[in-house]
């Protein structure tokens, strides 16, 4: 769960310290106050996107910082070598934790930590998914899409396994059909193809690549370029050494000679007398291969001429092939293996239509059972948002899964061989149709309410966060939004931002969001309430700024409903698993 939200220059919000308890936490305030401040705090914390828009005005930085507690995520951080943190937890300071900070500057330019150890957007995203999950205001819209409800029903069917095994088989067949489709050609393309391909290797083949070729005729070619001036510097060399009178050997011999017999004399220069005798030996040596050296300098006046051509030649084929030297034998040898696949296409063909057959029988199966699974699940998917959308005043929907076999060849693609799609009929005697020709925004709303609750009971994250998830709900219905909400927070901690003094008063933590105004500037302070405070902030919910007597009195009898209401489902909750 979350256990502290540090907001520091986001936006509007200067600095505020956040410490949601667990159960059902709520933010509330007037509209344009910062409280979806708090939501894109989480997000950038937890690896979206952020820009240098997010940094309060004349700040040179924000930054967000959250602490977690999670077992869920604690396979990820040893997988990672990251030490979990205990910091946060005063009264449990071994409990294991996870401590993320994420500070972006005025540039825009941003920088993370994971447990004190750097960590890119990439890795906060993936472990953010294991956290937390934040229903935004467009998520109920992302329902209408029936190209997510497949992914919805396999995620509340727990068939990530199932379909992991599935696309490796369709990824084979896909592989097969691929090679086979290049063999599929008439014969007149197969003929033009043979033709390209033995031109294209009898030209490579009479280049006589060899590989490091265009170096060593580049270096030679520099070498002839500069042959007199080094010619010249070589000479020179061999005279100074040899030729001159006295010559370098010479000066170095008679040197040696009297420092050997100055050693006779004073035995501590018989290092030096070495030295020198080494040293003439050197010279010696550095002599002879000058020599050597100008001795093999036969350069043919043709030559220069032979590598340019040469080296043309090969710059040309570059050119045309599109790559470099060690391209052109790459391409040489993918030509001769295309060249000889297709000479002998017909038997190759068999093999792989055969094994395309079996590869497509083995998908098509894996499809079908993963199909099945599906229909099981689409019927205990459908009970399920049955029951919830009963407790949420919509007794007369009626929610199922389609599910239909897709149309065309081969019957399956990357996701199965299924169209899933959520059909719903508001009204009792009506025919179910498509959610996004019947479906209210407030219909939508509680209907993604109890998905997200359906999908997240397996396997899910033990944060879920509701960004107005009242929009278009209100009345009867916001109070049993609120009741199921709070039936949720028994097993998750749950942070929603709400208009509604239903849900406000069933919060087990109330933080008031509030912007104010002091020196010209805008700053916004998130404050949790008490029971006073509380009072308050539900009669303007119900009221608006007109709070009364009756309106605190009805806010206050709001809130001891709620208390009551918490009290019995527990109880419920209890009697419900026999205890």
């Amino acid at each position: 769960m979350l256990r502290e939200l540090h907001i520091e220059n986001i936006a509007v919000i200067e600095r505020a310290d956040i410490e949601p308890g667990p159960g059902l936490n709520v933010l509330t305030g007037e509209t344009g106050a910062g409280k979806s401040i708090v939501i894109d705090s989480l997000q950038a914390v937890l690896g979206s996107r952020v820009s240098r828009e997010l940094v309060r005005t004349g700040a040179p930085k924000a930054s967000v910082s959250a602490a977690f507690s999670s077992e869920k995520a604690e396979g990820w951080l040893k997988e990672r070598d990251l030490e979990p943190t205990g910091w946060y937890d005063r009264e449990n300071p071994d409990d294991c934790g996870i401590l993320i900070r994420r500070r972006i500057s005025s540039e825009g330019k941003s920088s993370a930590w994971i447990n004190g150890e750097n960590a890119t957007a990439a890795e906060l995203r993936e472990l953010g998914a294991q956290l937390l999950d934040i229903h935004g205001q467009n998520d109920g819209r992302a329902l209408l899409d029936e190209a997510n409800h497949r992914a919805y029903l396999d995620s509340f069917g727990g068939l990530e396994a199932e379909l992991a095994a599935y696309r490796e088989r369709y990824e084979a067949w896909r592989a097969t059909k691929k090679e086979l489709d290049r063999l599929d050609m008439n014969e007149r393309e197969r003929e033009f193809r043979l033709l390209e391909l033995e031109r294209t290797v009898q030209e490579l083949e009479g280049a006589r690549l060899s590989a490091g070729e265009e170096a060593a005729l580049s270096a030679r070619r520099e070498l002839l370029r500069n042959s007199e001036k080094l010619t010249e510097a070589l000479d020179a060399a061999y005279e100074a050494l040899y030729g001159a009178s006295p010559s370098a050997v010479e000066l170095a011999g008679d040197a040696a000679g009297w420092c050997r017999r100055a050693a006779g004399l004073a035995p501590e220069l018989t290092g030096a007398a070495d030295e020198l005798d080494a040293a003439l030996a050197a010279l010696g040596d550095a002599a002879e291969l000058i020599r050597d050296f100008r001795d093999s300098l036969d350069i043919d006046e043709g030559e220069y001429d032979a590598l340019e051509t040469r080296l043309a030649q090969l710059r040309r084929l570059e050119k045309r092939y599109n790559c470099d030297e060690a391209g052109l034998i790459a391409a040489l040898e993918s030509a001769r293996e295309e060249y000889a696949r297709l000479q002998n296409s017909s038997e190759l063909r068999e093999e792989l239509a055969s094994e395309l057959a079996k590869r497509e029988k083995a998908a098509y199966n894996a499809a079908r059972d993963l199909s099945n699974k599906r229909i099981a699940s689409a019927k205990r998917l459908a009970g399920r948002v049955q029951a919830g959308l009963r407790e949420l005043s919509m007794p007369g929907v009626r929610f199922e899964t389609e599910i239909k076999p897709l149309e065309g060849e081969p019957g399956f693609d990357e996701t199965g061989c299924d169209e899933v799609r959520f059909l719903m009929s508001a009204n009792a005697g009506e025919a179910p149709g498509r959610i996004s020709r019947i479906a209210s925004g407030g219909e939508l709303a509680r209907i993604m309410l109890v998905m997200k609750d359906a999908l997240t009971e397996r396997a899910g994250p033990d944060t879920l966060v509701f960004d107005e998830i009242d929009e278009g709900v209100s009345g009867v219905a916001a109070q049993r939004v609120a009741e199921k909400l709070a039936h949720i927070s028994r097993s998750k901690q749950v942070i929603c931002v709400t208009h509604l003094p239903q849900i406000a008063a069933m919060a087990d933590t109330h933080f008031h969001v509030e912007k104010q105004t002091r020196d010209g500037r805008t700053y916004t302070a998130v404050t949790p309430l008490g029971r006073e405070g509380r009072i308050r902030e539900i009669a303007r919910l119900h009221g608006g700024d007109n709070i009364t007597d009756t309106t605190l009195k009805s806010a206050a009898e709001q809130l001891d409903a709620a208390s009551e209401f918490k009290k019995e489902d527990k109880e419920d909750d209890i009697r419900g698993k026999g205890c």
